[in-house]
């Protein structure tokens, strides 16, 4: 994504959010960056494609669609990661010749289409974060990934930010018999079916990691499948990627095992620098510390919140973990909220990550609350001071209704 006006940079953005951002997505990964950009109560001008009704003077009614430029008020975002598609639904804030004030409107946001966007209650630091990475030039190369068992291969492409199930291929294998002929035919049809989806799906055109995972020896079979085929084709882009395949380990074929297959080390060490590596560590690091039960891992918004507060989230290797679903609420108060203990942790030296539902790491977060952290001491009792400061007051009420019944 880049800005419309070559002269606009992120130090000539207008912190208020009074002055809109025009912005130019070029890239499937760059409605992405949209989808987490664009929140509820932002204003939104995008072209659009209106179904006009006017009725004539003799009472008959004619529908046309228009093309125009409509500014809402956004409510709702709609992301489809399969299809790279955003669709943004709200209220119109400025009327034309066709349509008026308060009507509804769903913009379908599309590629290399321009779009302002206005940050009515400004540019906070998270919003800023989100829209640097946004128009950062080198975004890097996704990994395209083949989680796979016997007829079943789900072709994934994990870019920095999110994980996209590209395809799903199913095929039937024969039960193995004596002799084996009808199972062996089936898996080569069931690998030529894979083959075939993933050139047509993956661009391989620039060179870019290719994982194959999974259990027993489907995925170093089909490996070498494709070795023989890039030979049998002289093709030696096949040849190319064939051989620089990484071959893991995953417990079945479907998409959850990517936790597994992104933790194995042979894809640390393809991926040692990539974003997703790391975050899948740190809720490697978050559930084991857990598990231990050693007072340096919380989650939940309150025992977080608390940890923020006391600076046990801060330098030394403090990590606050938070969705990005925490920034999308309707709420403008739970936003700036979320923000505050973001930049608070910042402050104290610590490490906030923004993890996005989109990916992995980002759900196994959502099944904490959507919010963790990783102290740099051991807190025991994040929780439980705040039963007792709850039942304290309680008490403290009661003694003062007594006393006031004794006075």
């Amino acid at each position: 994504m880049r800005f419309t006006n070559p002269k606009h940079s992120l130090s000539t953005l207008d912190p208020s959010g009074e002055s809109p951002v025009s912005l130019l997505p070029t890239t499937p990964e760059d409605m992405w960056h949209a989808h987490n950009l664009i929140a509820p109560s932002d204003l939104l001008r995008a072209h659009a494609l209106r179904k006009v009704v006017t009725t004539s003077s003799t009472g008959s009614t004619t529908s046309d669609r228009v093309h125009t430029d409509l500014t809402i008020r956004v409510q709702s975002v709609f992301f489809d990661p399969a299809a790279s598609s955003l669709h943004v639904s709200g209220t119109v804030c400025q009327e034309n010749q066709y349509v008026s004030l308060g009507q509804h409107h769903t913009l379908d946001l599309e590629l290399n289409r321009p779009f302002q966007l206005w940050k009515r209650s400004g540019w906070d630091s998270v919003a800023l974060k989100m829209l640097e990475e946004a128009v950062a030039e080198d975004t890097g190369e996704a990994m395209c990934a083949v989680v796979m068992q016997e007829g079943l291969a789900n072709i994934c492409l994990i870019t920095e930010f999110q994980t996209v199930v590209k395809q799903r291929v199913e095929s039937n294998i024969p039960k193995k018999r004596a002799g084996g002929s009808a199972s062996q035919g089936g898996m080569t049809s069931f690998y030529e079916k894979t083959l075939s989806t993933l050139l047509r799906t993956v661009d391989f055109s620039t060179p870019r990691p290719l994982l194959l995972a999974s259990p027993g020896f489907v995925a170093q079979d089909f490996r070498g499948y494709m070795q023989s085929e890039g030979q049998k084709r002289t093709d030696k882009k096949l040849q190319r990627i064939a051989k620089d395949a990484v071959v893991v380990h995953s417990s079945t074929g479907y998409v959850h095992s990517l936790n597994e297959v992104l933790k194995s080390p042979e894809v640390q060490a393809t991926m040692r620098d990539k974003r997703f590596t790391g975050e899948t560590s740190l809720m490697d690091q978050l559930y084991d510390r857990l598990r231990k039960d050693d007072g340096r891992a919380w989650y939940g918004a309150k025992p977080v919140e608390r940890a923020v507060k006391e600076g046990a989230v801060g330098r030394g290797g403090g990590v606050l973990l938070i969705n990005n679903k925490f920034f999308r609420s309707l709420d403008i108060k739970t936003r700036k909220k979320f923000v505050a203990l973001v930049d608070k942790v910042k402050e104290d030296g610590g490490e906030a990550r923004v993890l996005s539902s989109d990916h992995e790491s980002g759900q196994r977060l959502d099944a904490l609350g959507g919010i963790a952290a990783i102290l740099t001491y051991p807190i025991f009792d994040l929780d439980e001071d705040e039963v007792e400061e709850s039942e304290g007051v309680e008490g403290g009420n009661e003694a003062a209704e007594e006393g006031a019944m004794i006075i």
